[in-house]
């Protein structure tokens, strides 16, 4: 598990080891189509409300991100990737926010001690599986964010719906407590009502 408090830029990030394991064809089909994509996903709403309730959750979390990530246009990519890939795979925004701040404290370059890369702490076996095999790739913001993201809900429809289980699979740590507790208590910080 990655520490809770800021990090120096010369720590590293603590994450535990994703387990290597068969795929499903849907999952394959998802991460292999990351590697493959250079550009930021550009949101598309259904109605006006909806782009709406968009802008206000950017607004609302870009000013709790701006400590991180202090660039605007930075910050502003990188929360539009968050909501879509989270989206995308049927994941609370707030849920992966928080998730991202236990990993990697949101720093991009993040390299665990056992290997894991990137904002959600990826394990770079997952592109020997599905691809070249090129681990650097997932320090590639919408790489690393739809592998992370692909892979919880993987994780989650193995364990049924249970977030906690899947949160320590995806850890490494299924079935012990500090894990999961601290993505809920991070994912606190960037729940915002947008109504």
């Amino acid at each position: 598990m990655a520490g809770l408090g800021q990090f120096s830029l010369h720590e590293q990030a603590l994450a535990g080891g994703q387990a290597e394991e068969p795929l499903v064809d849907a999952v394959r089909t998802a991460l292999s189509s990351a590697v493959g994509s250079n550009a930021p996903p550009i949101p598309e709403f259904p109605d006006t409300e909806s782009r709406l309730k968009y802008l206000r959750w950017l607004g609302g979390l870009s000013e709790r991100l701006k400590r991180q990530k202090p660039d605007w246009n930075v910050r502003k990519e990188f929360l539009q990737t968050i909501w879509y890939e989270s989206r995308r795979s049927g994941l609370d925004p707030a849920l992966v926010l928080g998730l991202v701040q236990v990993e990697s404290n949101f720093r991009k370059f993040a390299v665990s001690s056992v290997g894991a890369r990137g904002y959600m702490q990826v394990m770079p076996f997952w592109t020997r599986v599905l691809g070249d095999g090129d681990a650097g790739k997932l320090f590639h913001m919408q790489t690393n964010l739809r592998f992370g993201c692909v892979i919880l809900r993987h994780y989650l429809d193995r364990e049924k719906g249970d977030l906690y289980l899947a949160l320590g699979r995806y850890n490494g740590s299924r079935g012990k407590a500090p894990y999961p507790n601290a993505v809920f208590g991070a994912k606190r910080n960037w729940e915002i009502s947008v109504a």
